[in-house]
């Protein structure tokens, strides 16, 4: 597979950490969910030549697209969805994986994740599968 140039899977996570911190504080669905169509738009955007078949992870209802990096055992990851509540959601995930190491991205829990912050109980079937399918897939690349 073709793949984006390798400084595009290390921008800057800093910001994203401050923001997922924004979204633990507040307490109505409203708000973190405009703070989570926030968190994806700081996710860098693919390429229409990044968005292809053999990108996409499967098990998702609406298109996601993802590309792994590893240097010097940490993996890096770009995601990008064309659902921008999933790609607030992904953001959440990537917070926790990017830049880590195997051993780290087979820890991090994303149900715990998303219960912390207070979305479990928001989050439809469909997209906990899509995120499921999303962060088995990290797992998955960051394991090999």
């Amino acid at each position: 597979m073709i793949m984006p140039a390798p400084g595009l899977f290390q921008w800057n996570t800093a910001a994203l950490g401050q923001a997922v911190s924004q979204l633990a504080l507040h307490q109505q669905w409203q708000d973190k969910y405009r703070l989570l169509m926030q968190l994806g738009k700081q996710l860098p955007s693919l390429d229409g030549q990044w968005r292809v078949d053999s990108a996409q992870v499967q098990g998702c209802e609406s298109q996601v697209w993802l590309y792994h990096l590893a240097i010097e055992q940490q993996h890096y990851f770009l995601i990008d969805s064309d659902a921008r509540i999933i790609k607030g959601l992904i953001a959440l995930v990537l917070n926790g994986v990017q830049g880590k190491t195997a051993a780290q991205i087979a820890a991090f829990d994303a149900s715990a994740c998303f219960e912390q912050l207070g979305l479990s109980q928001q989050l439809s079937p469909s997209r906990t599968n899509g995120l499921v399918a999303v962060v088995n897939k990290i797992k998955s690349l960051s394991d090999h």
